[in-house]
């Protein structure tokens, strides 16, 4: 029996799922359709056998299937890098680059597709990809006149997915090696100064635009995020640079979707829904960003049912964004007292020197109507260097999951459940209530670093209740405390005493 026992154990142990395992269940998903699972194994598949070239090239196609036509051009690349021979490859490569409008780039591919495999497969899609780029060839040149070059807009969308992933190191040196290479490729100008923006390099970021409209005068995608950049840092420049942008009338689609999504962005929903629902109107099949600003234009210039239209369409593609709906900043402020709702008092939170206050500005923003537009910018969020406490409780106000079997994730939770019945009591935070929160603040900040557990929320929200009050008022009572919280007063005494120990002026 205690052979059979171990003989199992060591089955077991020896199961270390391959990539050709994560690749034959993607292929199951994608008999069903099920798009978001097949993603899911294959991209577990291309980490296990990260040279296994069909593997990749099915990742690639799924990711075509999901619209994520700039990562599947990396993905496909990759593929064709491990095997310059896999035809199949190379059609899969014509298909990305004509989603994405790159005709010359998918003729080419189409080309050598048909000249490797006269009778492959994808022949007769091969033929019509290259019969349409023929006669789409007045596509081979782009809104601001230059030449495309399939080389230059990879690099540049490669250095973007960078930014968006905060790696902005890496993203400024491609970015600076595309323009040293293509001084007048004005979309890598543009992504350069947002990069250095989001680092802070606020002048540097304005230098760069400058410039840009220097050379390259009326550039709208500048224009636009100097309005950004000037909405951001509350400069006075912002009105001039608005009444100028409101002056031009763009025919390109991307034109006037950069117009309608910055007007958005800086709270001139009049404009922007102008621009956005016209996109609309002309049958523009919009990403997840265009319906959420096109909702939140819609709804703050009186247009609910578009709205709430738009909506759908955004959570239909990412459902990641419910709870984030325009209408929702109206429900969520019962009181307009709700220190919670006060953008000013809750950045001057975030900002703050010290840590407890920060972590109780991290609270106030998980409650905050204005929790969208400030985890969208680009500095009120970011830290030097992030402690462990700092960091689990931005992700409590995003919503992140935690996980009970982690001691330091579970500590925390239990610390956030006495936070929450604090603020039960009124269902918002007030000047006067505030007081309890920064010191429980204060004593989270301080206990969790020494790994104290945080057990019995209860309690530990009434002795900090208690203590709060006790300050104030000499007529509070442990028992009216304790009987208010649902425990004994031996218990509110225990958990007093142990918190006594992580305030300031006890610690060594």
């Amino acid at each position: 029996m205690e052979n059979k026992k171990k003989n199992n154990q060591e089955n077991v142990l020896s199961f270390i799922p391959t990539g050709e395992y994560y690749y034959k269940k993607a292929l199951k998903e994608l008999q069903r359709d099920n798009y978001p699972k097949a993603h899911k194994y294959l991209q577990r598949a291309t980490e296990l056998s990260p040279e296994d070239p069909l593997i990749m090239m099915q990742f690639g196609i799924v990711l075509m299937e999901m619209q994520e036509f700039e990562q599947a051009m990396d993905v496909l690349r990759t593929a064709q890098d491990l095997d310059p021979e896999e035809t199949d490859i190379l059609f899969f490569l014509s298909e990305v680059h004509a989603h994405m409008g790159l005709f010359l780039d998918a003729r080419k591919y189409a080309k050598r597709y048909v000249e490797a495999d006269i009778n492959g497969k994808y022949a007769e899609e091969a033929m019509e990809i290259i019969d349409f780029a023929e006669q789409e060839d007045w596509q081979l040149l782009d809104d601001e006149g230059e030449a495309q070059d399939s080389e230059y807009f990879y690099l540049q969308e490669k250095a973007r997915r960078l930014m968006e992933q905060g790696n902005f190191t890496d993203a400024i040196k491609m970015l600076e090696d595309l323009i040293a290479d293509k001084p007048d490729f004005w979309g890598a100008h543009n992504n350069l100064a947002l990069a250095y923006f989001y680092i802070g390099e606020t002048e540097m970021a304005k230098a760069l635009l400058h410039d840009v409209l220097r050379r390259n005068t009326g550039n709208l995608h500048a224009l636009c995020n100097l309005a950004v950049f000037h909405y951001y840092e509350k400069n006075d420049e912002l009105d001039d640079i608005l009444d100028l942008l409101k002056k031009i009338q763009p025919y390109v689609f991307e034109h006037r979707y950069k117009l309608g999504a910055t007007f958005a962005l800086v709270g001139k929903y009049k404009e922007a829904f102008r621009w956005l629902r016209s996109l609309q109107k002309r049958g523009f099949d919009g990403d997840p960003a265009f319906y959420f600003w096109l909702s939140h234009a819609a709804y703050h210039s009186n247009h609910e049912e578009i709205a709430r239209q738009a909506w759908r369409q955004l959570t239909a593609m990412d459902p990641g964004k419910e709870g984030y709906e325009p209408w929702q900043d109206n429900t969520s402020m019962p009181h307009s007292d709700a220190l919670e709702h006060d953008r000013e008092y809750l950045v001057s939170k975030l900002d703050h020197p010290q840590r407890s206050e920060r972590l109780f500005g991290l609270f106030l923003l998980g409650k905050s109507s204005h929790k969208q537009e400030i985890i969208s910018h680009p500095k009120w969020l970011k830290s030097e260097q992030p402690t462990v406490i700092e960091t689990f409780m931005l992700g409590y106000a995003l919503g992140h999951a935690f996980k009970e079997n982690v001691p330091a994730e579970s500590a925390f939770m239990r610390a956030m459940k006495t936070a929450e019945i604090l603020y039960e009591a009124e269902g918002m935070v007030t000047q006067q209530g505030s007081y309890a929160f920064q010191m429980w603040f204060m004593l989270v900040s301080n206990a969790f670093e020494r790994n104290y557990v945080f057990k019995n929320p209860k309690a530990l929200a009434a002795s900090v209740d208690y203590m709060v009050r006790s300050s104030r008022d000499r007529s509070i009572t442990k028992k009216s405390v304790a009987e208010h919280y649902g425990i004994t007063s031996s218990t509110l005494t225990k958990y007093i005493n142990e918190l006594i120990k992580y305030l300031p002026l006890f610690e060594s």
